[in-house]
């Protein structure tokens, strides 16, 4: 192992985008959401939101439930894979930052 500086770089970027952690720890807190619960505490866009979801989808992340009967309504929730990888992502955002307070420079 590197610096935590350098270690940095080795973070998942599917699941570390901005963007995507914030759905992604939301729904880590709940058995599932509906796409408009997802879109008002994320603040994202209909596009925007739906471009993401479909990001996490393809990566095993999350998955999407289209339901019809009488109002059409879009569920998401973490995949079993999903979840440790998003527990896990956030340990190691943990572990990196408590290394890097700990980090001393070497004496040249």
């Amino acid at each position: 192992m590197g610096t935590p500086f350098e270690d940095m770089a080795e973070i998942d970027r599917l699941v570390h985008e901005p963007s995507r952690l914030a759905i992604t720890s939301a729904l880590l807190s709940c058995e599932s959401a509906d796409f408009l619960f997802l879109q008002r505490i994320t603040g994202l866009s209909k596009g925007n939101l739906s471009s993401h979801l479909s990001k996490l989808e393809r990566g095993g992340i999350v998955t999407v439930t289209k339901s019809t009967g009488g109002r059409p309504r879009t569920t998401i929730s973490l995949t079993p894979a999903g979840r440790g990888t998003v527990a896990e992502h956030w340990d190691r955002l943990t572990r990196l930052r408590d290394a890097a307070r700990e980090w001393t420079a070497p004496e040249e």
